[in-house]
């Protein structure tokens, strides 16, 4: 199954620097931006503090493309 993540945009939108927010959910720089980058998709603890932090919903940040 294919995900886009969107993290590049919404964090770029909340003005909210990588390392500051990598630092808050826990998660590595190197990881961080992983995700940002399509590289790969984040366990699912992750993607809940992600989801949490950014107070949307985990369908908001990683969507599935229309086949």
């Amino acid at each position: 199954m294919n995900f886009k993540c969107k993290l590049k945009v919404i964090l770029a939108e909340k003005e909210i620097k990588h390392g500051d927010f990598a630092k808050v959910v826990g998660v590595s720089p190197a990881g961080l931006s992983a995700l940002v980058n399509n590289k790969s998709l984040p366990s699912f603890e992750s993607a809940y503090r992600i989801s949490e932090a950014l107070e949307m919903d985990i369908k908001e940040i990683w969507i599935r493309p229309k086949e």
